[in-house]
Order: C-alpha cells, then sequence, then structure tokens
C-alpha cells in the first residue's frame, strides 16, 4: 500500500481510504508496515521494544472502532489542560468544600451522615455525579459537532468504519478519559481520607458506568438534533436535578417518600450507591448485582440507540 503523509497528517486522525477496502483498514503506521511487508510483524514482536506497539496495532486493527477511539485520543492530547479544570479540579474543589468545610459542621452537629462520617459519605456522590456531568456535557455538544458543525464523524464514516464504529469509539474513549479522571480523584480522596474501604478501587468503574448509562442514550438523542437549544435545558432540568437529588450530598431516605421512586430510577442514585458501597465495604452482592444490571441495561439501550440514530444521520 501506498503511504501517503498528508492522510497521517489529517487534524482530525482520518485520511481518505487509498487502493482497495483491505488495505485502507491499515489506521496505524505500524499496521501500515505489517501490510506493506510480510512477516514484519512478527519480526518486530521479537524485540521488546516494539511488542506492545504491535500488540496495540493489531488490536485497533481488529476492532474498528477503536481507531475512532485514537483519534479521540489524539484530539483530547492537544486540548487536555482545557478538559482538565471541568473534568477533575472543579470535582475536587467540590470535594474539598463539602467533604472538608461543611463535613466539619455537619460531624459536629449530627455526628454522622448514615453512620459515616460526611467526607466519607459525599466523596463516592461527588466522583459518580462529576463523571456524569462531564459524560453529559461530552454526549450533547462535541457529538452535534461532530455530525452538523464539523462533520468529522461524517469523514470518519467516509472511510471503512460503519457509523456503529464512530458511535462506540467515541464511547470507548469518554470511558477511558472519565476512568482516569476518578482514579485521580479517588487518589485524592483516599489521601484526605474519604476512601476507608481496599475495595474502594471499584467505585472507578462504578462511576464510568453510572456516566456511560446517561451518556449513551443522550448521545444517541444529541445525534438526531438539528439544533442545539434543547441541550442546555437539559443541563438544567435532567443534569442537575440528577446531581442534587440522588444521593450525592444526603441519603435519598431524606427527600418525601413520594419522590424517592424518582431518584431510584436515575442511572445516578444506582452509580453513587455502588460507589459508595465500594469505598466503605458496605454492599452486599445481591444489591451489587441489581445495579450493574440496571446500569448495563441503560447503556444496552442506548448502545442500541445510538447504532441506528449515527447510522442514519451519518448516512444521510
Amino acid at each position: 500500500m501506498d503511504y501517503d503523509p498528508a492522510a497521517a497528517a489529517a487534524p482530525d486522525g482520518f485520511g481518505p481510504p487509498t487502493g482497495d477496502g483491505a488495505d485502507a483498514t491499515d489506521f496505524t503506521t505500524s499496521g501500515r508496515e505489517a501490510a506493506a511487508t510480510p512477516g514484519a510483524a512478527a519480526t518486530a514482536t521479537d524485540t521488546p521494544p516494539h511488542r506492545t506497539r504491535d500488540r496495540i496495532a493489531d488490536l485497533v486493527v481488529s476492532r474498528p472502532l477503536l481507531r475512532q477511539t485514537e483519534r479521540e485520543a489524539r484530539v483530547w492530547v492537544r486540548t487536555w489542560k482545557g478538559s482538565l479544570v471541568s473534568g477533575l479540579l472543579t470535582p475536587l474543589l467540590f470535594l474539598g468544600a463539602m467533604g472538608l468545610g461543611l463535613g466539619g459542621l455537619v460531624d459536629e452537629n449530627s455526628g454522622d451522615v448514615a453512620g459515616l462520617s460526611y467526607l466519607v459519605f459525599v466523596a463516592p456522590g461527588i466522583l459518580a455525579a462529576a463523571a456524569m456531568q462531564s459524560a453529559a456535557a461530552d454526549a450533547l455538544w462535541p457529538v452535534m459537532s461532530g455530525v452538523k458543525w464539523t462533520k468529522t464523524y461524517h469523514a470518519a464514516s467516509a472511510t471503512p468504519l460503519a457509523p456503529s464504529d464512530v458511535y462506540g469509539g467515541y464511547l470507548v474513549w469518554m470511558a477511558v478519559r472519565l476512568a482516569m479522571n476518578a482514579t485521580a480523584f479517588l487518589v485524592v480522596a483516599a489521601l484526605l481520607g474519604g476512601v476507608p474501604s481496599a475495595w474502594g478501587v471499584f467505585a472507578v468503574p462504578a462511576a464510568v458506568a453510572g456516566a456511560l448509562a446517561f451518556a449513551a442514550p443522550l448521545a444517541a438523542y444529541s445525534a438526531s438534533q438539528d439544533s442545539d437549544l434543547p441541550f442546555p435545558i437539559i443541563m438544567r432540568i435532567v443534569v442537575m436535578p440528577m446531581f442534587l437529588f440522588s444521593g450525592t450530598f444526603f441519603a435519598v431516605e431524606q427527600l418525601p417518600a413520594g419522590i424517592r421512586p424518582l431518584a431510584w430510577v436515575t442511572p445516578l442514585w444506582h452509580a453513587v450507591e455502588l460507589a459508595r458501597g465500594a469505598t466503605t465495604g458496605s454492599l452486599g452482592l445481591a444489591a451489587v448485582a441489581g445495579h450493574v444490571a440496571f446500569l448495563a441495561a441503560c447503556i444496552a439501550a442506548g448502545a442500541w440507540w445510538g447504532a441506528r440514530t449515527f447510522g442514519r444521520r451519518l448516512a444521510a
């Protein structure tokens, strides 16, 4: 296959397909080398420094959606400083203000919340809520940008990637980025004394699952829209109430009995319960199974809807 430097340097990570369909599937440099020189991949794997690179290249070639994930990662490398503020620094400020500042007053006057110090109680809630807020924002305007404004998703679907690969790859990258932010947040929370249990490491996948359970259908919805006018409304009347009333800052049992079921059907409540159960080591297997099943169902339904929505929109 002829290697086109201009295509490799395309800013959005996608170059125009060259040759036949089989040649166009080689996205990474190592994939192109392996295709151009039979046995090159086997030779490279014999050398330890190249082994990891070749395995990653093979994985990307065998999973087309990971090419979209790679593209998103390349863009993030250039803009990570801006996303660091909303994805990590803001939740840490919340943790300091609510967990240490307000938490000190709460502990002095009431002693505990649900049998926990307020810092221990609120840290996993902020972890899950911050992941959900970040994922919701990423599922709105960036998706519309790729579909309508900059049309980078149309460019991606013009390659051997299917529309479902574009959608799936974006969700995979979202999960990776959220996991990085959540891990950093959890480390800081643990240093402050907000994670008393070693099971707390499982709060990271709990937060990521809760975020994807909301973002997967939201991204599907965004791809079907022609205007972003509904997006601020969604953030104000859907995301913000979930942030406040899904057990993040106080137990749901403190809500009026008629309102509690509304919290129970939100992905964030299930994510908060999983994260808090992990950081305190207090959640039973039956409860874990129930929460995981709910979040998995939301992600699966969103993925099904997203694949159909992206297929229709990008085909048009």
